[in-house]
């Protein structure tokens, strides 16, 4: 049986907005369902954040992410993890870097690195640091 991981992200009341970002980077179908969906209010400033999301692509893409609530604890920390994106093909990651790259910090540019074709790091809006490189053989 195969097993897969996907990256979990939280938030505090931005959720849906990095999800319909990170869609109109990479592709795919966006699901939320709210607080209210589930009947789970607990301050009703909150009703409408995400407690469950994602985006799915046909392509592997695939992230979910949800709204802490702000009687839990959450802190959006500094470089808790990042985000890796690898692909083979340099200018499908460019493009991905490129829609990625708006309004974000870039950490270190999408440019060749001693290890692979391509490496860049940057900070999303969201705070989500993004790691985009391209696959380069291993040669042991």
């Amino acid at each position: 049986m195969p097993v897969t991981t996907t990256t979990h992200l939280n938030f505090r009341g931005d959720a849906r907005a990095a999800l319909e970002h990170y869609r109109s980077v990479f592709g795919g179908r966006l699901s939320a369902i709210t607080y209210k969906d589930m009947g789970t209010v607990r301050n009703e400033n909150e009703a409408d954040w995400v407690v469950w999301g994602e985006v799915a692509g046909d392509n592997g893409f695939h992230i979910m992410a949800y709204d802490v609530p702000s009687d839990l604890p959450w802190d959006r920390g500094t470089d808790p993890f990042f985000v890796s994106v690898r692909g083979d093909d340099a200018d499908e990651i460019s493009a991905l870097w490129q829609k990625l790259a708006e309004g974000s910090t870039v950490r270190r540019p999408l440019e060749p690195a001693q290890w692979a074709p391509l490496y860049g790091m940057l900070t999303d809006r969201f705070g989500v640091t993004w790691v985009l490189d391209v696959a380069a053989p291993y040669n042991g």
